[in-house]
């Protein structure tokens, strides 16, 4: 059987590619600005502190994960759907919330992030 790379005259870094890392981090964001707003009224409804270091920290960690991703980074990619999908299950654990940011965030990622990031798997370190 042939060995044939379809993506050999694929440019590392395209508009596109951008766009799409640009579209995750709204939504990215957008999950963040849902727990700034949570945390402004933690103790109106009850939440405790620590929860807050912990989404927080889950937020960063989904952050870091899309400026590995731009990095060229592998393990930036598995790094930001785990985060996001731990941020989605500490709101549905603890919060009985159910985040479509996440939700979509994770389909964009699937439909959008992989089909730019999969022609570009040989650049990534």
């Amino acid at each position: 059987m042939e060995d044939r790379n379809y993506f050999n005259d694929e440019p590392k870094k395209t508009s596109s590619f951008y766009i799409a890392i640009g579209i995750l981090a709204i939504f990215t964001l957008m999950g963040l600005g849902i727990d700034i707003d949570e945390f402004s009224q933690h103790e109106s409804i009850n939440i405790p502190t620590w929860y807050f270091y912990l989404i927080f920290g889950v937020d960063l960690l989904a952050l870091v994960g899309l400026f590995l991703i731009v990095s060229f980074r592998k393990i930036g990619v598995f790094l930001f759907p785990l985060a996001v999908i731990a941020h989605f299950i500490l709101h549905q654990f603890y919060l009985s919330t159910f985040l479509y940011t996440d939700v979509t965030n994770l389909f964009l990622y699937v439909g959008l992030g992989l089909l730019m990031i999969i022609p570009k798997w040989q650049y990534f370190k």
